[in-house]
């Protein structure tokens, strides 16, 4: 009779003693195969995409409470023959703010009574609502996502079934117990927690936090504790890693955003930057000016019309940072002759005695502000001895900000340039091609890099700029090449032919403001482009796609996200306030659950303190995408695929178990003692 026994050689061995050193016997290793097994055959968890939320604190944090209309749905389908209307909103806004709604309901009883019997009824259909949420999962996942004040609580109320009789008096007890004790309002703000944490299995957010809106330092904080998340850099997220990295080009971008549009609070109170300093230089220099190319976009009336001296100060140390930044840029493109961006010299195209400037066209614009008190003429991107002084100044404060390191460490131990899970290629804005929608070669530091190269090499340098890996050399041009992420012509976070930032404020004539995209937008609704980019990054799947941003998706003239026949979703609808003019919406949510995809279309959000007051929720339209023919499993996933390897692994120390390779032993914890 033939040897059928399986022959390992001895790295499989060495393999699997280790393994058995987990699983000491072939009862724990079957058991640990019957667990994975099972969880495969669950359903899969369902992922939220996120682009462009350029600071919008109020409408992100809504839209992750709601998860994008789920938790509406969810009640619903629940209550639907037990809840009016009105009460199914409550619930829901109770679910969505639970300290604001907690307040608001508790100052509308009079009698201790009824408000505990308003708590038994409340924490009972939150107890429903989060049992439906969680049937998903695996006991075990559910319990790691328990709040530890109220794990052992929640775990009976979740698995007691109030249809027996027996149970019924024991859940009721327990209820009954967490309000006589003083704790239903950390219950429910608890059980309210758990909820949105089970709704939203894993986040991705395709870049760019920051800029525009008001609050991204919050956003940040949420992302930063948040239980699954991946995140693609945008060139706005790029902008404020150079900053923190002390590339004075991007130091000097994100303080003119935030002047732009009115919300250098974030700059001070956020980070805790001292923007006293410009204050005071740009009085200085421009208190006699009155700046009104540079009044901001939002905040003071109509901008331009605004009298206040607030207003006016903002406009001066606007005028005063975007001058100091063009001269600060124009080093850079004469330092880095590769970046090819000498067409972005325009200090020397203008007529400083006639006022004029003349572009790449060749023809000549007056310039709406003709007062640059600190260029010279002869030398116009040499600092002033004061502007020296003031970005050295601005540097160290940006260097030196706990917090802004804090969450851009957040931002690179959660994120990077590109992703591929499930199926779906994420990245923010492009990958540059040729004309023929052939990869394009981009030179960086002497050497060609295209495609998946290329997004690698420049995440290497973005990582090497800021934790200061390499030479000095190297060092130098990792952190020049951050502000050319930014706003570089092959930069894959930008990929437009220039940014107009200069005309925007200095000319009249919009058609000046105009920025060639690269190819890449051209050829987005081409198929056999999108497929040739998903073989790039080794995506597999019948059902693959690409996923990105950055280019808002005008849906009010007629654009639809979907392009390519599926293959490619354009994600940015506009969460910031300043793009929802041109789209004509607030934002999307892409939404990936066991059936499929949905894209849901926002409307503009309010505020919270509606949300509470009135139940006013964001109107919400779901289109379907793409819905599969069979429910997708855990199986289906990539972790799907990593627990396969690992019931594999251990069928296969079954066998080394059963031949007498390994030998059984007891189990018990392994610690360190000898």
């Amino acid at each position: 009779m033939p040897n059928t026994k399986k022959k390992f050689d001895a790295n499989e061995l060495r393999y699997l003693r280790l393994l058995a050193r987990n699983f000491p016997n072939v009862a724990t290793a079957s058991t640990e195969i019957i667990n994975l097994e099972a969880i495969l055959n669950l359903p899969k968890g369902t992922e939220h995409f996120l682009a462009d939320l350029h600071g919008e604190y109020d409408a992100f944090q809504h839209v992750l409470r709601n998860a994008s209309g789920t938790v509406k749905r969810k009640v619903s389908e629940i209550f639907n023959e037990t809840l009016g209307l009105k009460e199914q909103k409550e619930l829901c806004t109770l679910i969505y703010y639970p300290e604001q709604k907690l307040e608001l309901v508790k100052s509308g009883f009079d009698d201790e009574e009824e408000l505990d019997n308003w708590y038994f009824i409340t924490i009972n259909r939150l107890v429903k609502v989060c049992r439906n949420i969680s049937s998903k999962y695996t006991r075990s996942k559910v319990t790691k996502a328990l709040p530890g004040d109220f794990s052992y609580i929640i775990q009976e109320l979740l698995h007691e079934s109030t249809s027996d009789p027996n149970k019924q008096g024991y859940v009721d007890v327990i209820v009954r117990t967490i309000i006589s004790t003083g704790r239903a309002d950390n219950f429910i703000i608890a059980m309210c927690n758990l909820i949105h944490q089970l709704t939203i299995d894993r986040l991705h957010i395709l870049g760019d936090v920051f800029d525009r809106g008001e609050s991204p330092d919050k956003i940040m904080d949420i992302l930063c504790t948040y239980h699954n998340l991946d995140i693609q850099w945008g060139n706005h997220d790029i902008l404020w890693i150079g900053a923190a990295a002390g590339n004075d080009c991007c130091i000097c971008n994100v303080i003119r955003n935030s002047l732009r549009y009115n919300n250098q609070n974030v700059i001070e109170d956020a980070y805790g930057i001292n923007l006293l300093p410009l204050a005071t230089f740009a009085l200085d220099v421009y208190g006699d000016d009155e700046c009104k190319c540079f009044f901001p976009k939002e905040g003071f009336g109509d901008g331009n019309g605004a009298t206040s001296s607030l207003a006016r100060l903002t406009a001066q140390m606007h005028k005063a940072i975007s001058i100091i930044q063009f001269k600060l840029e124009g080093q850079a493109i004469k330092r880095r002759p590769d970046f090819k961006m000498e067409h972005r010299l325009l200090y020397d195209h203008i007529d400083y005695e006639r006022g004029v400037i003349t572009l790449d066209d060749g023809k000549e614009y007056e310039l709406l502000d003709k007062n640059f008190p600190t260029i010279l003429p002869s030398a116009p991107y040499e600092l002033s001895q004061d502007e020296e002084e003031l970005v050295r100044k601005l540097h160290k404060s940006f260097v030196e900000s706990e917090k802004l390191h804090r969450h851009m460490r957040c931002l690179f131990s959660k994120g990077g340039m590109y992703n591929v899970v499930n199926g779906n290629l994420l990245y923010h804005a492009s990958i540059p091609l040729n004309a023929d929608g052939t990869l394009k070669d981009v030179l960086i530091e002497g050497k060609k890099y295209k495609g998946r190269a290329l997004l690698d090499r420049a995440e290497e340098l973005i990582r090497d700029a800021y934790f200061k890996e390499g030479d000095a050399e190297h060092l130098a041009f990792a952190v020049d090449y951050l502000w050319y992420l930014w706003c570089g012509p092959d930069s894959p976070a930008f990929d437009k032919n220039k940014m107009t930032t200069l005309e925007r404020y200095l000319i009249a004539d919009k058609s000046t403001y105009k920025e060639t995209k690269g190819h890449y937008y051209e050829l987005r609704d081409n198929e056999q482009v999108m497929d040739m980019i998903l073989d790039e990054f080794d995506v597999k799947g019948s059902h693959r796609h690409i996923i990105n941003g950055h280019v808002p998706v005008k849906l009010i003239k007629g654009e639809s996200p979907i392009k390519a026949n599926g293959k490619m979703m354009v994600i940015d609808g506009g969460f910031s306030k300043a793009y929802q003019p041109e789209t004509g919406i607030a934002g999307y949510t892409l939404v990936y659950h066991s059936r499929g995809f949905q894209l849901v279309q926002h409307e503009p959000f309010t505020s919270i303190e509606t949300a509470v007051k009135e139940g006013r929720d964001i109107i919400s339209t779901i289109q379907l995408i793409e819905m599969t023919d069979h429910r997708m499993l855990v199986k289906d996933t990539d972790m799907g695929a990593e627990l396969q390897s690992q019931i594999d692994d251990l069928k296969e120390l079954l066998v080394a178990y059963r031949e007498g390779l390994i030998k059984e032993r007891s189990w018990r914890p392994i610690t360190n003692k000898v």
